[in-house]
């Protein structure tokens, strides 16, 4: 037991830990640019529920990505290495269309914001196939949970810097500023991928883009599993997604200011969101792939409901910290298993297609399937929608019975029959 909690610190220790964690940062800043920050200055704009659900849809290149992964596999740019070149380009795309956000104005043409936030969510969406296969690559099956936890710390901080931080800084000098305070924060990106290696590569690159895009496929759809292993990614953190998508309307309606979700999102949630972030990951070690994901899955649910109660409630800030601060942990928790389990659900030949194959599922559900939300709502009411968000996660917690079988793990941490 001694011996495997100092293989376990060894892991959590290493460098590959920290640039885990600093990716992560990158990653994680644009995705709520383009979400709850854009949502909450629809709403301050005057435009209806229904229209800001829709404007979700900006997000599809997260669903798609895997149509493109392939190329991000095949082809290795002269400079910096191939998964380097990748990661820089696609940040400097980042920090030029977010500072273009800052000098839009959403009631002059909502058409120039959406186009402005698809170019957003488009080099995001590859900068996250590059950056899932640079880890993928740079770790070891070991540890790939502990880099995920990282990874999801690093990601949750970013989001709290977009949303959080954001709503104080709008309250106080605009979106305007806002969004330019955010172009800067992905210097931060960039100084990581000029300073970190380029990951030793498992096999050949492939030697044909007619390679790069059959094979990955074929690899995966040969496991008997290959459905039921799409199926869980889809459902496993969807009821979540769902509460998630619309927590900033919802936030608003029942008359907290921004400055006070902006304050109770970055004091508290950030420090849940870390700690959240660090149990997952060493749970993981402990736990195993699937005693971790039923435990976190279950945590996930719970968290949502924690909703229904403050719809009930009402104003009361009392609460706000209480379900945010829950809401933070569980998440990171949660979000770390469920791309842990991904990682290691790909072939490292074509680890940028298989990744972007399993993460545009999860992008799926975030943007397609949470795009009907304000309609919902609208119909529903905040109680029965956050009580529909609760239900939701029961499908996905009910496919671990299928991976029972086959999803554990040996003392090194690699899963014995997955592949």
């Amino acid at each position: 037991m001694k011996a495997a909690s100092v293989a376990h610190w060894r892991i959590l220790a290493s460098p590959g830990m920290a640039l885990a964690a600093l990716m992560g940062f990158s990653a994680g800043l644009p995705l709520l640019l383009t979400g709850s920050l854009l949502q909450a200055w629809m709403t301050d704009t005057g435009a209806e529920l229904s229209t800001i659900g829709l404007y979700g849809l900006v997000g599809l290149p997260y669903t798609l990505k895997f149509l493109w992964a392939p190329l991000v596999d095949r082809f290795a740019p002269a400079q910096f290495g191939r998964r380097r070149a990748w990661m820089l380009a696609t940040q400097l795309g980042l920090f030029v269309t977010i500072a273009a956000l800052a000098l839009a104005d959403p009631t002059q043409s909502l058409v120039v914001i959406a186009v402005l936030a698809l170019g957003v969510t488009l080099f995001s969406a590859t900068q996250d196939i590059v950056i899932d296969a640079y880890r993928r690559e740079s770790l070891s099956d070991g540890g790939q949970a502990a880099g995920a936890a990282l990874y999801v710390v690093g990601y949750r901080v970013a989001m709290l810097l977009a949303s959080g931080g954001g709503l104080i800084i709008a309250d106080q000098f605009g979106f305007g500023v806002t969004y330019a305070v955010m172009a800067c924060a992905m210097v931060v990106g960039i100084v990581t991928t000029l300073a970190a290696p380029e990951p030793a590569v498992s096999g050949e690159r492939p030697p044909s883009l007619r390679v790069a895009v059959v094979e990955p496929f074929k690899s995966f759809f040969a496991r008997k599993e290959a459905w039921l292993i799409l199926l869980f990614i889809l459902l496993y953190k969807l009821g979540d997604t769902m509460a998630g998508h619309l927590s900033t309307p919802f936030y608003l309606e029942l008359g907290y200011s921004k400055t006070e979700i902006g304050t109770v999102v970055k004091a508290l949630g950030f420090w849940a969101t870390i700690i959240g972030g660090l149990i997952g990951g060493a749970l993981w070690l402990r736990l195993g792939v699937y005693r971790a994901l039923w435990l976190f899955g279950i945590l996930q649910a719970v968290s949502t409901a924690g909703f229904v109660v403050l719809a009930e409630v009402g104003y009361d800030l009392v609460w706000l910290t209480g379900v945010i601060t829950f809401e933070t942990l569980t998440a990171g928790m949660g979000t770390a298993a469920y791309m842990a389990f991904m990682a290691l659900m790909t072939d490292r030949r074509f680890t940028a297609t298989q990744y972007a194959l399993l993460t545009s599922l999860m992008g799926f559900a975030r943007v397609v399937m949470t795009s009907p939300t304000g309609y919902i709502a609208e119909a529903t009411g905040w109680t029965a929608y956050f009580v529909i968000c609760t239900l939701i996660a029961i499908p996905g917690l009910l496919l671990l019975f299928g991976f029972r079988r086959w999803l554990h793990q040996d003392e090194s941490g690699a899963i014995v029959g997955a592949r």
